[in-house]
Protein backbone atom coordinates (compact mmCIF):
# COMPACT_ATOMS: atom_id res chain seq x y z
CA UNK A 1 0.00 0.00 0.00
CA UNK A 2 2.79 2.37 1.13
CA UNK A 3 4.57 1.68 -2.62
CA UNK A 4 1.27 2.52 -4.24
CA UNK A 5 0.85 5.41 -2.60
CA UNK A 6 4.48 6.77 -3.39
CA UNK A 7 3.90 5.90 -6.83
CA UNK A 8 1.11 8.04 -7.22
CA UNK A 9 2.12 10.88 -5.34
CA UNK A 10 6.20 10.63 -6.56
CA UNK A 11 6.37 13.81 -8.89
CA UNK A 12 5.35 15.40 -5.10
CA UNK A 13 7.78 13.52 -2.79
CA UNK A 14 10.76 14.11 -5.67
CA UNK A 15 9.94 17.52 -5.72
CA UNK A 16 10.32 18.26 -2.04
CA UNK A 17 13.04 16.53 -2.11
CA UNK A 18 14.67 18.39 -4.48
CA UNK A 19 13.67 21.60 -3.80
CA UNK A 20 14.66 21.28 -0.05
CA UNK A 21 18.19 20.35 -0.92
CA UNK A 22 18.34 23.32 -3.37
CA UNK A 23 17.33 25.53 -0.93
CA UNK A 24 20.31 25.07 1.31
CA UNK A 25 22.54 25.52 -1.41
CA UNK A 26 23.53 28.68 -1.04
CA UNK A 27 24.93 28.44 2.75
CA UNK A 28 27.65 26.87 0.67
CA UNK A 29 28.57 29.20 -0.98
CA UNK A 30 29.62 33.24 -0.42
CA UNK A 31 26.67 35.29 -1.03
CA UNK A 32 28.78 36.82 -4.32
CA UNK A 33 30.11 33.71 -5.71
CA UNK A 34 30.29 32.81 -9.08
CA UNK A 35 28.70 29.76 -8.99
CA UNK A 36 25.69 31.55 -7.61
CA UNK A 37 25.21 33.96 -10.67
CA UNK A 38 25.41 30.82 -12.90
CA UNK A 39 22.72 28.89 -10.89
CA UNK A 40 20.28 31.76 -10.37
CA UNK A 41 20.04 32.15 -14.05
CA UNK A 42 19.64 28.22 -14.47
CA UNK A 43 16.85 28.50 -12.79
CA UNK A 44 15.45 31.26 -14.48
CA UNK A 45 15.63 29.17 -17.51
CA UNK A 46 14.35 26.27 -16.13
CA UNK A 47 11.22 28.27 -16.09
CA UNK A 48 11.55 28.97 -19.29
CA UNK A 49 12.24 25.77 -20.91
CA UNK A 50 9.03 24.57 -18.78
CA UNK A 51 7.22 26.91 -20.31
CA UNK A 52 8.32 26.38 -23.89
CA UNK A 53 8.09 22.57 -23.23
CA UNK A 54 3.94 23.16 -22.47
CA UNK A 55 3.63 24.14 -26.42
CA UNK A 56 6.48 22.02 -27.59
CA UNK A 57 6.24 18.81 -25.52
CA UNK A 58 2.92 18.52 -24.63
CA UNK A 59 0.76 20.28 -27.41
CA UNK A 60 3.11 19.08 -30.42
CA UNK A 61 3.65 22.69 -31.43
CA UNK A 62 6.81 23.87 -32.71
CA UNK A 63 7.69 26.59 -31.18
CA UNK A 64 10.67 29.30 -32.62
CA UNK A 65 9.87 32.66 -31.67
CA UNK A 66 10.43 31.75 -27.40
CA UNK A 67 12.68 34.57 -27.19
CA UNK A 68 9.95 36.95 -28.31
CA UNK A 69 7.68 35.65 -24.87
CA UNK A 70 11.25 36.79 -22.85
CA UNK A 71 11.48 39.60 -24.73
CA UNK A 72 7.94 40.92 -23.44
CA UNK A 73 8.31 39.93 -19.67
CA UNK A 74 11.26 41.75 -19.73
CA UNK A 75 10.18 45.32 -21.46
CA UNK A 76 7.20 44.71 -19.00
CA UNK A 77 9.98 45.09 -15.87
CA UNK A 78 11.89 47.65 -17.49
CA UNK A 79 8.68 49.67 -17.96
CA UNK A 80 7.02 49.47 -15.09
CA UNK A 81 10.34 48.95 -12.59
CA UNK A 82 12.56 51.82 -13.64
CA UNK A 83 12.92 55.55 -14.59
CA UNK A 84 12.17 55.20 -18.12
CA UNK A 85 8.77 56.96 -17.71
CA UNK A 86 10.46 60.07 -15.98
CA UNK A 87 7.94 62.91 -16.92
CA UNK A 88 5.07 60.91 -15.45
CA UNK A 89 2.76 62.62 -12.78
CA UNK A 90 4.89 65.35 -13.30
CA UNK A 91 7.90 63.91 -12.48
CA UNK A 92 7.41 62.65 -9.34
CA UNK A 93 6.47 59.39 -10.83
CA UNK A 94 4.67 56.37 -9.41
CA UNK A 95 5.27 54.43 -6.49
CA UNK A 96 3.65 51.27 -5.59
CA UNK A 97 4.69 48.49 -3.39
CA UNK A 98 7.85 49.78 -3.10
CA UNK A 99 10.13 51.67 -0.24
CA UNK A 100 13.20 53.36 0.51
CA UNK A 101 15.43 54.92 -2.03
CA UNK A 102 13.00 53.76 -4.85
CA UNK A 103 9.96 55.38 -3.06
CA UNK A 104 11.65 58.79 -4.22
CA UNK A 105 13.00 58.06 -7.66
CA UNK A 106 10.72 59.29 -10.87
CA UNK A 107 9.37 56.90 -13.62
CA UNK A 108 6.79 53.73 -12.53
CA UNK A 109 8.64 51.67 -9.75
CA UNK A 110 5.48 48.53 -8.83
CA UNK A 111 6.45 45.74 -6.24
CA UNK A 112 7.83 43.11 -7.95
CA UNK A 113 4.81 40.88 -7.74
CA UNK A 114 2.30 43.21 -9.38
CA UNK A 115 4.85 43.47 -12.17
CA UNK A 116 5.38 39.48 -12.76
CA UNK A 117 1.18 39.48 -12.66
CA UNK A 118 1.53 41.93 -15.36
CA UNK A 119 3.93 39.86 -17.17
CA UNK A 120 2.15 37.13 -17.21
CA UNK A 121 -0.94 39.08 -18.15
CA UNK A 122 0.78 40.24 -21.29
CA UNK A 123 2.73 37.86 -22.54
CA UNK A 124 -0.48 35.32 -22.32
CA UNK A 125 -2.00 37.81 -24.58
CA UNK A 126 0.81 37.68 -26.96
CA UNK A 127 1.13 34.02 -26.95
CA UNK A 128 -2.70 33.99 -27.71
CA UNK A 129 -2.26 35.89 -30.54
CA UNK A 130 0.94 34.68 -31.85
CA UNK A 131 -0.71 31.09 -31.50
CA UNK A 132 -3.90 32.53 -33.90
CA UNK A 133 -2.46 32.29 -37.33
CA UNK A 134 -0.94 28.84 -36.55
CA UNK A 135 -3.87 27.28 -35.90
CA UNK A 136 -4.43 25.60 -39.31
CA UNK A 137 -0.88 24.97 -39.46
CA UNK A 138 1.30 21.94 -38.77
CA UNK A 139 5.14 20.88 -38.41
CA UNK A 140 7.41 23.16 -39.42
CA UNK A 141 5.08 25.73 -40.73
CA UNK A 142 4.22 26.62 -37.45
CA UNK A 143 7.92 26.45 -36.52
CA UNK A 144 8.25 29.34 -39.91
CA UNK A 145 5.51 31.23 -38.56
CA UNK A 146 6.41 31.42 -34.76
CA UNK A 147 10.19 31.97 -36.26
CA UNK A 148 8.77 34.83 -37.54
CA UNK A 149 7.25 36.61 -34.85
CA UNK A 150 10.32 36.26 -32.40
CA UNK A 151 12.06 38.21 -35.09
CA UNK A 152 9.47 40.71 -35.34
CA UNK A 153 9.40 41.27 -31.73
CA UNK A 154 13.72 41.39 -31.59
CA UNK A 155 13.37 44.06 -34.93
CA UNK A 156 10.51 46.03 -33.02
CA UNK A 157 12.71 46.37 -29.93
CA UNK A 158 15.96 47.37 -31.68
CA UNK A 159 13.90 50.05 -33.96
CA UNK A 160 11.75 50.65 -30.90
CA UNK A 161 12.96 54.73 -30.68
CA UNK A 162 10.58 55.09 -34.03
CA UNK A 163 7.76 54.17 -31.95
CA UNK A 164 6.36 57.43 -29.98
CA UNK A 165 3.91 55.46 -26.82
CA UNK A 166 2.61 58.88 -24.80
CA UNK A 167 5.61 60.57 -25.42
CA UNK A 168 8.21 57.77 -25.16
CA UNK A 169 9.88 56.02 -27.11
CA UNK A 170 8.62 52.31 -26.87
CA UNK A 171 11.84 50.74 -26.01
CA UNK A 172 14.39 52.95 -26.39
CA UNK A 173 16.29 50.81 -29.07
CA UNK A 174 19.61 49.72 -28.84
CA UNK A 175 20.39 51.67 -25.84
CA UNK A 176 17.30 49.98 -24.01
CA UNK A 177 15.99 50.39 -20.38
CA UNK A 178 18.44 50.70 -17.35
CA UNK A 179 19.11 50.54 -14.83
CA UNK A 180 15.95 48.43 -13.97
CA UNK A 181 14.68 48.13 -10.34
CA UNK A 182 16.35 45.04 -8.08
CA UNK A 183 13.44 42.99 -6.89
CA UNK A 184 11.56 44.31 -3.15
CA UNK A 185 9.29 41.52 -2.14
CA UNK A 186 6.52 42.48 0.50
CA UNK A 187 8.74 42.77 4.04
CA UNK A 188 12.21 42.51 2.51
CA UNK A 189 14.97 45.06 1.81
CA UNK A 190 15.64 45.61 -2.02
CA UNK A 191 17.77 42.96 -3.33
CA UNK A 192 21.40 43.39 -4.05
CA UNK A 193 23.89 42.69 -6.43
CA UNK A 194 26.57 41.72 -3.95
CA UNK A 195 24.26 39.23 -1.89
CA UNK A 196 22.74 36.90 -4.73
CA UNK A 197 20.83 34.19 -2.40
CA UNK A 198 17.53 36.00 -2.37
CA UNK A 199 17.85 36.14 -5.93
CA UNK A 200 18.63 32.25 -5.86
CA UNK A 201 15.71 31.75 -3.30
CA UNK A 202 12.75 33.95 -5.49
CA UNK A 203 14.08 31.46 -8.65
CA UNK A 204 13.45 28.21 -7.11
CA UNK A 205 10.29 29.77 -5.56
CA UNK A 206 9.47 29.97 -9.43
CA UNK A 207 10.66 27.25 -10.23
CA UNK A 208 8.68 25.49 -7.53
CA UNK A 209 5.41 27.42 -8.47
CA UNK A 210 6.09 26.45 -11.88
CA UNK A 211 6.57 22.85 -11.61
CA UNK A 212 3.50 22.70 -9.35
CA UNK A 213 1.24 24.24 -11.88
CA UNK A 214 3.01 21.95 -14.95
CA UNK A 215 2.04 18.64 -13.17
CA UNK A 216 -1.32 19.78 -12.20
CA UNK A 217 -1.89 20.68 -15.98
CA UNK A 218 0.01 17.42 -17.29
CA UNK A 219 -3.02 15.15 -14.68
CA UNK A 220 -5.74 17.43 -15.83
CA UNK A 221 -8.12 17.16 -18.57
CA UNK A 222 -6.64 19.95 -20.65
CA UNK A 223 -2.84 18.58 -20.08
CA UNK A 224 -4.76 15.52 -21.79
CA UNK A 225 -6.36 17.02 -24.61
CA UNK A 226 -2.90 18.63 -25.43
CA UNK A 227 -1.14 15.17 -25.39
CA UNK A 228 -4.32 13.72 -27.75
CA UNK A 229 -3.60 16.66 -30.06
CA UNK A 230 0.16 15.77 -30.27
CA UNK A 231 -0.11 12.13 -31.10
CA UNK A 232 -2.99 13.09 -33.73
CA UNK A 233 -4.73 16.14 -34.50
CA UNK A 234 -7.52 15.11 -36.25
CA UNK A 235 -8.37 11.97 -33.90
CA UNK A 236 -8.71 14.56 -31.19
CA UNK A 237 -10.35 16.75 -32.92
CA UNK A 238 -12.72 13.85 -33.93
CA UNK A 239 -13.04 12.91 -30.09
CA UNK A 240 -14.46 16.11 -29.16
CA UNK A 241 -11.00 17.84 -28.28
CA UNK A 242 -11.71 22.04 -29.38
CA UNK A 243 -8.94 22.40 -31.03
CA UNK A 244 -8.64 26.16 -31.13
CA UNK A 245 -8.72 26.58 -27.34
CA UNK A 246 -6.67 24.04 -27.23
CA UNK A 247 -3.99 24.94 -28.57
CA UNK A 248 -4.42 28.84 -27.70
CA UNK A 249 -4.11 27.91 -24.37
CA UNK A 250 -0.93 25.95 -24.69
CA UNK A 251 0.37 29.17 -26.42
CA UNK A 252 -1.22 31.19 -23.63
CA UNK A 253 0.41 29.00 -20.71
CA UNK A 254 4.03 28.91 -22.32
CA UNK A 255 4.47 32.27 -23.27
CA UNK A 256 2.98 33.30 -19.24
CA UNK A 257 5.96 31.22 -17.78
CA UNK A 258 8.35 32.66 -20.57
CA UNK A 259 7.27 36.42 -19.46
CA UNK A 260 7.57 35.94 -15.75
CA UNK A 261 10.93 34.41 -16.52
CA UNK A 262 11.76 38.05 -18.22
CA UNK A 263 10.76 39.78 -16.55
CA UNK A 264 12.95 38.21 -13.07
CA UNK A 265 16.04 38.31 -16.00
CA UNK A 266 15.54 42.20 -16.63
CA UNK A 267 15.98 43.09 -12.93
CA UNK A 268 18.96 40.45 -12.20
CA UNK A 269 21.15 41.95 -15.27
CA UNK A 270 19.30 45.08 -14.07
CA UNK A 271 19.33 46.52 -17.80
CA UNK A 272 16.61 45.38 -20.42
CA UNK A 273 18.60 45.52 -24.36
CA UNK A 274 17.56 44.54 -27.59
CA UNK A 275 20.30 42.54 -27.81
CA UNK A 276 19.59 39.66 -25.20
CA UNK A 277 16.88 38.62 -27.86
CA UNK A 278 18.71 37.10 -30.27
CA UNK A 279 17.38 33.92 -32.23
CA UNK A 280 19.63 31.68 -30.89
CA UNK A 281 18.35 31.92 -27.67
CA UNK A 282 15.07 30.52 -28.71
CA UNK A 283 16.98 27.23 -30.17
CA UNK A 284 19.01 27.69 -26.87
CA UNK A 285 16.00 26.84 -24.97
CA UNK A 286 14.35 24.31 -27.29
CA UNK A 287 18.08 22.27 -27.23
CA UNK A 288 17.31 22.23 -23.61
CA UNK A 289 13.95 20.28 -23.64
CA UNK A 290 14.97 18.02 -26.46
CA UNK A 291 18.07 17.23 -24.44
CA UNK A 292 16.28 16.83 -20.77
CA UNK A 293 13.34 14.50 -22.46
CA UNK A 294 10.53 16.09 -24.94
CA UNK A 295 7.18 16.04 -22.70
CA UNK A 296 8.95 14.65 -19.46
CA UNK A 297 9.19 17.41 -16.88
CA UNK A 298 11.88 16.21 -15.03
CA UNK A 299 13.52 15.72 -18.02
CA UNK A 300 13.39 19.24 -18.86
CA UNK A 301 14.61 21.04 -15.32
CA UNK A 302 17.28 18.23 -16.12
CA UNK A 303 17.99 19.65 -19.74
CA UNK A 304 17.53 23.15 -18.50
CA UNK A 305 20.18 22.86 -15.50
CA UNK A 306 22.81 21.11 -17.65
CA UNK A 307 23.10 23.50 -20.58
CA UNK A 308 22.99 26.33 -18.91
CA UNK A 309 26.09 25.52 -16.82
CA UNK A 310 27.70 24.18 -20.02
CA UNK A 311 27.14 27.89 -21.39
CA UNK A 312 27.79 30.06 -18.12
CA UNK A 313 30.63 27.53 -16.15
CA UNK A 314 32.33 24.37 -18.19
CA UNK A 315 32.67 26.72 -21.56
CA UNK A 316 33.84 30.06 -20.52
CA UNK A 317 35.68 28.96 -16.91
CA UNK A 318 36.52 25.13 -17.74
CA UNK A 319 37.19 24.38 -21.13
CA UNK A 320 37.60 27.71 -22.32
CA UNK A 321 41.63 27.63 -21.11
CA UNK A 322 42.29 24.92 -22.98
CA UNK A 323 42.94 26.07 -26.63
CA UNK A 324 45.80 28.03 -25.38
CA UNK A 325 47.15 25.48 -22.99
CA UNK A 326 47.86 23.62 -26.73
CA UNK A 327 49.03 26.40 -28.70
CA UNK A 328 46.05 27.26 -30.20
CA UNK A 329 44.79 31.53 -30.26
CA UNK A 330 40.87 31.77 -30.33
CA UNK A 331 38.06 31.97 -27.78
CA UNK A 332 36.05 28.84 -27.22
CA UNK A 333 33.34 30.86 -26.04
CA UNK A 334 32.62 32.26 -29.69
CA UNK A 335 32.38 28.28 -30.67
CA UNK A 336 29.48 27.80 -27.49
CA UNK A 337 26.84 27.36 -30.16
CA UNK A 338 28.56 24.99 -32.10
CA UNK A 339 29.45 22.88 -29.71
CA UNK A 340 25.96 22.85 -28.12
CA UNK A 341 24.81 21.44 -31.80
CA UNK A 342 27.90 19.01 -31.86
CA UNK A 343 26.38 17.46 -28.31
CA UNK A 344 23.09 17.63 -29.90
CA UNK A 345 24.25 15.23 -32.76
CA UNK A 346 26.51 13.17 -30.44
CA UNK A 347 22.24 13.01 -28.75
CA UNK A 348 20.42 12.16 -31.04
CA UNK A 349 22.64 9.15 -32.39
CA UNK A 350 23.22 8.01 -28.84
CA UNK A 351 19.74 8.78 -26.78
CA UNK A 352 17.49 10.44 -29.25
CA UNK A 353 14.36 10.07 -26.89
CA UNK A 354 16.82 12.52 -24.23
CA UNK A 355 18.26 11.91 -20.92
CA UNK A 356 15.01 11.63 -19.51
CA UNK A 357 12.84 10.47 -21.79
CA UNK A 358 8.39 10.64 -21.26
CA UNK A 359 7.24 7.00 -21.46
CA UNK A 360 5.40 7.20 -24.75
CA UNK A 361 7.83 9.26 -26.95
CA UNK A 362 10.60 5.78 -25.65
CA UNK A 363 8.48 3.30 -26.46
CA UNK A 364 8.21 5.01 -30.10
CA UNK A 365 11.90 4.74 -30.22
CA UNK A 366 12.17 1.72 -29.56
CA UNK A 367 9.44 0.25 -32.29
CA UNK A 368 7.12 -0.57 -29.12
CA UNK A 369 3.99 0.81 -30.27
CA UNK A 370 4.47 -0.31 -33.78
CA UNK A 371 5.04 -4.31 -32.67
CA UNK A 372 2.18 -4.48 -30.28
CA UNK A 373 0.02 -2.88 -32.92
CA UNK A 374 1.11 -4.98 -36.09
CA UNK A 375 0.61 -8.07 -33.84
CA UNK A 376 4.16 -8.48 -33.92
CA UNK A 377 7.11 -9.24 -31.60
CA UNK A 378 6.90 -10.23 -27.57
CA UNK A 379 7.86 -6.51 -25.78
CA UNK A 380 5.30 -5.98 -23.38
CA UNK A 381 4.01 -2.58 -22.62
CA UNK A 382 4.18 -1.04 -19.08
CA UNK A 383 0.76 -0.75 -17.92
CA UNK A 384 0.71 2.54 -16.98
CA UNK A 385 1.88 3.88 -20.65
CA UNK A 386 -1.32 5.64 -21.37
CA UNK A 387 -1.84 7.27 -18.37
CA UNK A 388 -1.39 10.98 -18.28
CA UNK A 389 1.67 10.74 -16.62
CA UNK A 390 4.80 12.17 -19.11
Amino acid sequence: MSLSLFSRHRDLVLALILLGGAAVVPFFFEEGAPFMDDAVTALAYVVMALGLNIVVGFAGLLDLGYVAFFAIGAYTMGWLGSGFADKINDGQGVHIGVSGFLDALPGIHLNFLLIAVAAVITTAIAGALIGLPTLRLRGDYIAIVTLAFGEIIRVFALNGTEIDFFGYTLTNGAQGITPVDKIQLPFTEQFTSLNLRPWFWTALGMVALVLFVNFRLRDSRLGRAWIAVREDEIAAASMGVPLVRTKLLAYATGAAFGGISGAFLGSYLNTVNADQFQFSFSIFVLAMIILGGLGNIWGVVLGAVVLSFANNYLIPDVLNPIPGDIGLDFDLTELSFGIFGFLLVIMMVLRPEGLLPERRRKLEMAGVGAGATAGVGETEIEPDVFETRA
